[in-house]
């Protein structure tokens, strides 16, 4: 995390505004950096000035007594506007219930996605990385700075590809969380697309990719598992070229295995 981050995020902070990621980030960074330690310690002191000093004033007597008559005349009203209109408010509920149950007796053509909930997290993910400036916790087209970056970091090891050749470059790597843990995010970029490719350990059993992308919000999303890891690549990059991309990563994290049938090589 870098100082402009930090201190742009120290209001929240103090105000326990932030996601459990953004707070140990903070919670890292200040007692390395002196300068982002005093702006806070300024903080916290004009917060607890502010809470603390007499910066409060009581109301005159007679604003509180014409305070509370406004406030028993608009009862009154609402009282009797209620009494008017509860008759109208029951045949209405009756209606709305009748109109409910016959909705739900009909059977819808379509349900949500199984994952829908995680594609929109997974986009919810994308945005904020793109939206906070905060694309990278490491910056380097390395793979051998990227991968080891995350050694103590994580309780698994991403596998980290490098697509320079073929036009998908590294950019980077950072934390991230998603599916109720903290998660690998790995980006890369086409021109002047960006894409994130998070990566955690896989509940499920290995399958193949299903190169046909999810779009929402006018992203593309590809889900796919494989070596033990769940993988999901989102950007508003075009449907063929992240298509492209995925199969790419797809044969540098588990090489292609001979087709059913045939002898291997001797």
């Amino acid at each position: 995390m870098i100082c402009h981050e930090t201190r742009d995020l120290i209001h929240a902070y103090l105000d326990g505004e932030l996601d459990l990621m953004r707070s140990l980030e903070i919670e890292r960074h200040l007692p390395a950096c002196q300068a982002c330690a005093l702006i806070f310690q300024n903080h916290q002191a004009l917060r607890s000035a502010i809470t603390t000093g007499s910066l409060y004033h009581q109301a005159p007597d007679d604003l509180r007594r014409r305070v509370q008559s406004a406030v028993r005349q608009a009862d009154q009203a609402k009282s009797k506007s209620w009494l008017r209109s509860w008759r109208w408010l029951s045949v209405g509920a009756s209606l709305a219930a009748v109109a409910v149950l016959i909705l739900a007796l009909i059977p819808t053509g379509t349900s949500p996605p199984a994952d829908d909930l995680m594609t929109k997290e997974v986009i919810s993910a994308h945005v904020r990385s793109l939206m906070a400036d905060h694309i990278y916790d490491v910056e380097s087209s390395d793979r051998h700075t990227v991968k080891p970056w995350f050694n103590g970091r994580l309780d698994f090891s991403p596998p980290v590809t490098d697509l320079t050749e073929q036009g998908f470059p590294l950019k980077g790597g950072r934390l991230d969380y998603l599916d109720n843990r903290p998660v690998a995010a790995l980006v890369y970029q086409r021109q002047q697309h960006i894409i994130n490719l998070f990566i955690w350990p896989s509940a499920q059993a290995p399958q193949k990719a299903a190169l046909k992308p999810v779009t929402q919000q006018g992203f593309h999303l590809i889900r796919w598992e494989s070596a033990g890891m769940t993988f999901f690549a989102v950007s508003d990059l075009n449907e063929r070229e992240l298509e492209e991309f995925v199969r790419l990563a797809l044969s540098q994290i588990s090489p292609p295995t001979a087709p059913s049938g045939a002898r291997p090589d001797r």
